[in-house]
Parts: structure tokens; C-alpha cells; sequence
């Protein structure tokens, strides 16, 4: 299992919103440059972020990029769900597949538990904590 790129460079940019003094904004362009990400694929994360409500954008001269919550209020896991949807590991995690092996599989209840459980790290993990 890996996170998506999209996912780590969302993690990132992110992160540099956060390192941001209180009511600053970024331009996507200084976000691409400082975080070496390709600025298109960036402009597609700003938009994910945004639907998701963990970032404000504003156009215009004095417009930009800037968290829309509070520090503590943003996890890893908010963010990665934002681009990559929710944590699955494998299709049996998630409650709508039916597995024909049914409840007599033995690996089913270990790719829930690491699910849950990673899920649960990365929820823990607030950008208050990262700054």
C-alpha cells in the first residue's frame, strides 16, 4: 500500500499553509516552488482541498491560499481522504463489498484492524502537532 503522489503533495502544501503566520496566504505558484510541485497538478489539489473545506482560496491581487480551519482542527487523514477518498487497503474493507468468503475468512478481521488503526494514527496526526 502506498499513499498516491497527489496525496503526498497535498500533505505538503498543507503543511506550508500551516507554517504560514495567522491570516497570511500563499500563491499556488510559491507553494509549487517551495515544494517542488508541479504547479498544474497543484491547482488540481487546491481545488480537492477546497471542495473539502480545508483551504480558502481568494483571486486578485491580495488573493491566494490559506487554511480554512484551525490547525488543530486539520489531520493527515482529513487531507489524504480530501484527494485520495477514504482508507480502504483492500476491497473487503470497505462496507459495501461482498466478499464470497464471507465471515469465514481469516484475513478480513487483520485488514480491518490496520485500517482502523492507521486511520486512527493519521486522525491523531493534527497539523498543530506538524507545525
Amino acid at each position: 500500500m502506498q499513499i498516491t503522489r497527489q496525496a503526498d503533495y497535498a500533505l505538503r502544501a498543507t503543511l506550508y499553509l500551516a507554517r504560514l503566520e495567522p491570516g497570511e496566504r500563499a500563491s499556488t505558484s510559491k507553494i509549487a516552488e517551495v515544494q517542488q510541485i508541479p504547479a498544474s497538478f497543484l491547482a488540481k489539489i487546491i481545488s480537492q482541498l477546497s471542495i473539502a473545506g480545508l483551504i480558502n482560496t481568494t483571486r486578485g491581487a491580495r488573493g491566494g491560499v490559506a487554511l480554512a480551519k484551525s490547525l488543530d482542527k486539520i489531520s493527515m487523514l482529513d487531507v489524504v481522504e480530501a484527494i485520495d477518498g477514504p482508507i480502504l487497503l483492500n476491497d473487503c474493507t470497505d462496507p459495501t463489498y461482498h466478499c464470497v468468503f464471507g465471515d469465514d475468512c481469516p484475513i478480513h478481521p487483520i485488514w480491518c484492524l490496520t485500517k482502523t488503526e492507521l486511520a486512527r494514527k493519521l486522525k491523531a496526526a493534527t497539523f498543530d502537532q506538524l507545525v
